[in-house]
């Protein structure tokens, strides 16, 4: 698939995803008239299990997370470890979704560190309502964000994602400037070789169905917003009508492309979900994008299907968190399973050499 990427210099009418002015997105990508067709999970999951009996996707260590001070609580769809400052010291933390096993509200994402062999929460830190936490660094701030739901007046549910900056003074200083569209999850940001921002979105409904990828430029925090985030053009041939997908986390790579660390999910036979991490590559210049990846399911972890889950349609459900490159080729993977658990997976680093 190729996709070009004309950039806007003007506030007329047809820039209709230019973020630069009022209400628009500052990047127009327009697909050409060549479309990839979507792979349907069945066959990316084919060929991951191939991998894995071949040993070139061998999993070298998978680890359950256990932690401590979380009033019996869950903690799962965490971030990966980053290193932050709190209160002018260095910390190394992860930031986990912590929640009552058979509840989706009164949800948490608490900081924690560390303790000899669990985790505990960072004492003083702050907390936020949100579900799904995510981070991402621009200049020397740091951003966090994640899901806020609330009542509906018509009742049930409803979400946004929220974003948090800490203006590169620590993490008790995060402040929320930000807001996606209501109804809109896996929105997320990383910064380009050039100081622009690719933003990465996740309509549903008229315009993404079960839920597709949307792809745009910013050129800074400030075009952030519900107008630019919704005005951002789908990547076409991802997904198919039957499955669904989004952005989990995103890396810049040393070749100015973007590495995107998601998910890609569908209802299986019985109803059930099936959630899977996956990743593929983004061109920022040419818009190119390559062949999405499973990394890994359930079934490959510790007790497989029959580990801890919120409810037994989410036993086969597995939430990219993040990833921790390393310089051997290898990646640690940090990833919720069954809504109810986390778990610290060492793979093959699926961007190795780009």
């Amino acid at each position: 698939m190729i996709w070009v990427l004309a950039i806007i210099l003007s506030c007329t009418a047809s820039a209709a995803v230019t973020a630069g002015c009022p209400g628009k997105a500052e990047a127009l990508l327009t697909a050409s008239s060549l479309k990839a067709t979507p792979i349907e999970i069945t066959t990316l999951l084919d060929a991951h299990r191939a991998r894995m009996s071949g040993g070139t996707s061998k999993i070298q260590d998978a680890e359950k997370l256990n932690f401590i001070g979380t009033d019996s609580r869950d903690v799962y769809n965490s971030t990966s470890v980053f290193q932050t400052t709190f209160r002018g010291e260095k910390v190394d933390v992860l930031l986990g979704r912590t929640e009552e096993t058979h509840r989706e509200t009164g949800t948490e994402a608490i900081f924690y560190v560390k303790d000899g062999k669990v985790w505990k929460p960072l004492a003083g830190a702050p907390k936020f309502s949100i579900q799904d936490p995510f981070f991402s660094r621009v200049g020397n701030e740091l951003l966090v964000g994640g899901v806020e739901t609330f009542e509906k007046p018509e009742g049930g549910l409803g979400y946004r994602t929220v974003f948090y900056r800490d203006l590169g003074q620590g993490i008790e200083r995060l402040t929320r400037f930000a807001e996606g569209p209501y109804g809109m999850k896996d929105i997320r940001l990383v910064a380009l070789q050039d100081g622009q921002l690719l933003l990465l979105t996740r309509p549903q409904g008229n315009i993404g169905g079960r839920g597709k990828i949307g792809v745009s430029i910013l050129k800074s925090l400030d075009s952030l917003n519900g107008d630019t985030i919704k005005a951002a053009p789908l990547i076409e041939g991802q997904f198919t009508d039957a499955e669904w997908g989004g952005a989990n986390a995103a890396y810049l790579l040393d070749n100015g492309s973007v590495g995107v660390l998601g998910h890609i999910a569908r209802y299986d036979t019985a109803g059930n979900r099936n959630y899977y991490p996956m990743a593929f590559t983004y061109n920022p210049r040419t818009g190119a994008t390559s062949a999405m990846k499973i990394l890994l399911e359930r079934a490959d972890l510790p007790g497989g299907l029959t580990g801890k889950s919120k409810r037994e349609d989410l036993k086969d459900v597995l939430f990219s968190g993040g990833l921790v490159r390393l310089p051997n080729g290898l990646a640690i993977l940090y990833v919720g399973a069954g809504d109810a658990e986390l778990y610290r997976v060492t793979i093959p680093d699926p961007f190795r050499g780009l």
